[in-house]
């Protein structure tokens, strides 16, 4: 338990802390680009004064909140701000039905289960003018943004045929939360990561039972099934950890910072007990590195210009040091690490239409950043900011854990770590 709160007169999220200084309102993306949105200070802390007054007292503003958490970085006082305005969200939410658009957005793990069945098809229908009119009028999805191609063969699929490999040809074990990105869209990223631990000496595993994090759904409210799934994947979380000794991986800073920090924080799951076993892959990696307990050998011809972007979760647990660093390691890679801005999309946000403009306008800073790089490529840990950067920008966008792998060089890897 922190220090804050074994003070009993502090409320839960230390709002009675802020001291109105407005530093929160400077770093806001959204107040940035509208007046609309009147900064998290007011949304939050003031906000919560009112609310307590009378909890029927509820702002519409409070919608265009991103929840980004770069407010709770910047606070000097320790106000989670975010954690606030995500809770009068709920509050004033609750007992009401999410729309069709907002339960199909959040729903990542149906969705994802149809579009791989069909994935062909669901890959050029959904970017298919009729389909992105249909969409833009009747569910208020808007039709200039880009959707994310969905792979024919689930992460989960490929995994099953070399599970076995996995057993008993490695000394050490890690469990690995893959999450929706990586099991419907895009498994090479899990596939890099298997190779990447394999040639470290690590064997990889999948918990028993995996569920979405819950980030979308509580994102598009529908709290109730994010709490259940929560539950689902804590119980498997702590079968990997308590049972099995493993560390859980994490390829997604938003999976990442969602399993750690919001199950306790918004959904009333309390990971006290495991949250130190559940890590980005990256960090992992890196403590390995520099403790001297594994060595990473890279290809001596690999040549590339990557910037990286530190999306907002990652900013928040203050880990993109782990991948930066991880990248340097590489000796050719130009490595551009760029000024921290906020890409826009918000996991679902920038997909809806009320919020498409303001998404774009929220991340031309770093798109503009991009382009003034003169890189061939982006680097993120976030799948959102990937679909964003690369529809904006016109660049690939790759996870660190891709790059790492595509510059190993397996076998000199595997020697020097006796595999």
């Amino acid at each position: 338990m922190s220090d804050r709160m074994q003070i009993s007169n502090l409320s839960e999220n230390n709002f009675e802390q802020c001291t109105k200084c407005s530093i929160c309102t400077t770093v806001c993306p959204v107040a940035a680009v509208t007046t609309d949105y009147p900064g998290p200070k007011q949304a939050g802390p003031d906000g919560e004064r009112y609310r307590l007054k009378d909890p029927a007292y509820y702002d519409k503003a409070l919608k265009l909140c991103l929840n980004c958490k770069r407010c709770e970085v910047a606070c000097p006082s320790g106000v989670h701000i975010a954690d606030i305005i995500q809770k009068a969200r709920m509050d004033a939410g609750e007992g009401k039905r999410a729309s069709l658009r907002d339960t199909m957005l959040a729903n990542t793990d149906l969705l994802g289960t149809v579009a791989n069945i069909v994935a062909p098809v669901a890959n050029v229908t959904l970017g298919l003018k009729p389909t992105k009119w249909a969409m833009h009028n009747m569910m208020a999805i808007d039709k200039r943004r880009t959707f994310p191609a969905y792979s024919r063969t689930k992460f989960e699929t490929w995994f099953k045929r070399h599970a076995a490999d996995q057993q008993n040809a490695y000394p050490n074990h890690v469990s690995y939360f893959h999450g929706c990105y990586v099991n419907y869209n895009f498994p090479k990223l899990g596939q890099d990561l298997v190779k990447l631990m394999n040639a470290a000496g690590y064997g990889v595993h999948l918990l028993n039972k995996e569920r979405c994090c819950g980030v979308a759904l509580i994102a598009n409210g529908l709290y109730k099934q994010a709490k259940r799934q929560a539950r689902v994947n804590a119980t498997n979380i702590r079968q990997a950890v308590n049972g099995k000794h493993y560390t859980v991986l994490t390829t997604s800073s938003s999976c990442t910072f969602n399993l750690r920090d919001e199950y306790p924080a918004i959904l009333d799951e309390d990971t006290s007990d495991v949250r130190d076993s559940i890590m980005l892959a990256t960090r992992f990696i890196y403590k390995l590195v520099d403790e001297e307990k594994i060595k990473l050998i890279f290809k001596q011809d690999y040549k590339r210009r990557i910037a990286y972007h530190t999306a907002c979760h990652m900013q928040r647990m203050g880990w993109q040091l782990y991948s930066i660093e991880l990248l340097r390691m590489i000796p050719g890679l130009d490595l551009v690490e760029l000024e921290q801005n906020c890409c826009g999309i918000s996991g679902t946000y920038g997909f809806k239409k009320e919020n498409y403009e303001r998404s774009q306008a929220i991340g031309a800073t770093l798109f503009k950043d991009i382009e003034d790089a003169r890189v061939e490529a982006v680097s993120t840990d976030c799948e959102t900011c990937k679909w964003q950067i690369e529809m904006s920008t016109g660049l690939p966008v790759e996870n660190p854990v891709s790059i790492l792998a595509d510059a190993l060089d397996v076998e000199a890897t595997r020697k020097a770590n006796g595999v």
